[in-house]
């Protein structure tokens, strides 16, 4: 069974920084594919991007603007989403998901930008 438990969401000011944490288990973790998503109320989900965890490929959402950074922790199964600049339209339920349109995700952790 897939588990993926994600946290590290806050309430942070505007052009401030988190890190967020997504550990995975119940498959085979090393040979998968982990994407970060978000979605705030109404509104789609939206994928940011993403990270072969067996050759650390990485891609990313072209809006971003290089101000979130993907990473893996082999050792714990954890991906991080490493968020700079942050701002307010940032705010949102961020989720990681084995797949691109987020069918099989997390519960989501809470991040709000706000001054």
């Amino acid at each position: 069974q897939v588990q993926l438990v994600e946290s590290g969401g806050d309430l942070v000011q505007p052009g401030g920084s988190l890190r967020l944490s997504c550990v995975a288990s119940g498959f085979r973790v090393s040979r998968q594919i982990i994407h970060w998503l978000r979605q705030t109320p109404g509104k789609d989900l939206e994928w940011l991007a993403r990270i072969d965890l067996a050759t650390d490929g990485k891609m990313y959402s072209k809006w971003l603007e290089g101000r979130f950074a993907i990473s893996k922790d082999s050792a714990t199964n954890t991906v991080y989403l490493h968020m700079n600049s942050l701002k307010t339209d940032d705010t949102a339920k961020y989720y990681c998901a084995i797949d691109s349109a987020g069918t099989t995700r997390g519960r989501g952790t809470q991040v709000t930008v706000s001054s």
